[in-house]
This record gives C-alpha cells, structure tokens and sequence, in this order.
C-alpha cells in the first residue's frame, strides 16, 4: 500500500509560521530569564521576562502568544533551563516565584486580546498607545497577582510585605518594559517588515 501526499493532511503554511513563531518567543523568554540579577527589595529577582510576555501578545496575538508562553513553561518544567539564573523543574514553577511563571501564558494571551482587539491578529500599527499600555497593563495585574499570592503562600510573609515585595518594587521596571515594548511596536524597522 502506497502512501501519496495528496492522502495526507499538511499543516498550512500560516500554522507552521505560528508555530515556528510561538517557538522563536518561547526561545525569547529562555534568554530573557538569562538577564537577570536579584533585587535586595524583593525575593523575587527582576528580569527580562515580563517584556517577553508583551512582546509575545503583541506580535503573535492571544493564541499564539499564550501558546508560546505554554511552550516556554512546558520546557522549563521538562529540565531546559530556561527560568531566571538558568533553573529548570517542576519545582521552580512550585516555589516561591512560581505564580509569576505560571501566569504568563494567561498574561499573554490578555495583552493580544486587548492590544489587538479580540482573538484574530490584527496590525499593530492601528492600535493606540493608550490601547497597547493598557493591554500590558492588565497583564502585569495578572502576573503580580498570581506571583504575589504563590509568594505569600510559599514564603508565609503577612499580606501587606507579600505585595509590597512582591509587586510594588517592581513597578518602575515594569513602566520602563512597557515603554520598551512600545519602541518596538512602533519602531520603523518592525512597521516596515
């Protein structure tokens, strides 16, 4: 028995672009938990992480930018060490800093929903800044929130150091990836491409 092309189902084109996409950022995320460095205000490290998680929604859009955070998630928990300072594990994603981690595919897929305007991938260039702040935004709501609450939990801090250790600190950072995402999104080289 013969097996023919036309007996077999490829994957289009579009998806095999996703995918290959999806894995770009997942890549992304590993070597932007490479850029990190511990912060005396917080048990929390910072890094490049959280501007992956914009960048992903932005460019790959809810479904693909929550998938390659998934993808992210799944290799690091596999033994890649891909989370900050070149960690790997389950439990990484079951410690202290796992709420943050765990969030991300959520918090991407929230910055495409917002950023683009529903679950298709639109053109960023029509989108507004107000629009892709606010996007970026809810997202580090919902990371700090998931991060925040696993930290408190795991750590047995009080409510009040849980959030001030947790995500307070950290907003200057934030503020300043989200004008780095901005850059990017509106940068002439990436409208052009």
């Amino acid at each position: 028995m013969s097996t023919t092309t036309s007996d077999v189902e490829l994957v289009g084109d579009e998806t095999a672009l996703n995918i290959a996409r999806a894995a770009l950022f997942a890549s992304l995320m590993g070597a932007f938990a490479y850029v990190s460095f511990p912060y005396p205000l917080s048990p929390a490290p910072v890094t490049l992480q959280v501007l992956g998680v914009f960048l992903a929604g932005l460019f790959l859009g809810p479904i693909w930018g929550g998938a390659a955070m998934v993808v992210y998630l799944l290799a690091g928990a596999v033994g890649a060490p891909v989370f900050s300072g070149g960690a790997a594990g389950v439990g990484v994603l079951l410690g202290p800093t796992g709420g943050y981690l765990l969030s991300y595919p959520i918090a991407a897929f929230l910055v495409g929903v917002i950023a683009h305007g529903g679950l298709d991938l639109g053109a960023l260039g029509t989108a507004s800044v107000p629009r892709l702040l606010a996007a970026m935004a809810v997202a580090v709501v919902v990371i700090y929130a998931a991060g925040v609450s696993i930290l408190y939990y795991n750590l047995e801090m009080t409510v009040r150091t849980a959030v001030v250790t947790g995500a307070l600190v950290f907003v200057p950072a934030e503020l300043l990836k989200m004008v780095a995402a901005i850059g990017i999104v509106r940068s002439d080289a990436i409208r052009a491409a």
